[in-house]
């Protein structure tokens, strides 16, 4: 596993995910301020091509928030995450990819109402097949589903009840 994933063309708002899942990855390994690695990644990665990866063009805005948000809600994002992993896998337990991309999938479930749980989930289970190879985005389905029916059960009682919402 690293962290340069095996990516496919991707649209704004998902290479804005991806790109917010690596800078919260480089930000845990390098204690690196998370503003300066925004920067960076603003500066020097979004947009290009990187040892053979293409950083597509990003929701620059959804890039930023997601990333500063992470790390200015991390107790309360933890506390969630956490909340929905036995006692004997914890958080700081898993790689720092996987609770980058848990991080930063539970703060738009947390933060971004405007924004479908199903679709949040859907996009972050894209991230996580294009890093993990194994059991890993089936664990990242049944958390963030755990954390989004703490966060948004009226989202999903209304699909339940034939209303418009997320599809189960």
């Amino acid at each position: 596993m690293s962290a340069v994933p095996a990516v496919t063309p991707m649209g704004g708002r998902s290479a804005a995910r991806l790109a917010a899942v690596q800078a919260l990855y480089q930000i845990e390994l390098s204690a690196a301020p998370y503003d300066m690695v925004v920067a960076e990644f603003l500066k020097h990665r979004l947009g290009r091509e990187i040892d053979g990866v293409s950083y597509g063009p990003a929701d620059v805005k959804l890039f930023a928030e997601i990333v500063a948000g992470c790390v200015t809600r991390r107790d309360e994002i933890d506390g969630l995450i956490n909340a929905r992993l036995s006692k004997d896998r914890r958080l700081e337990r898993l790689e720092a990819i996987l609770r980058a991309l848990l991080r930063a999938a539970t703060y738009e479930l947390l933060a971004r109402p405007d924004v479908p749980a199903r679709t949040a989930i859907n996009e972050y289970l894209d991230i996580a097949h294009a890093f993990f190879g194994g059991p890993e985005p089936g664990f990242v389905n049944g958390v963030l589903d755990g954390v989004a029916h703490d966060l948004r059960a009226t989202e999903f009682e209304n699909a339940s009840h034939g209303h418009n919402g997320p599809r189960r």
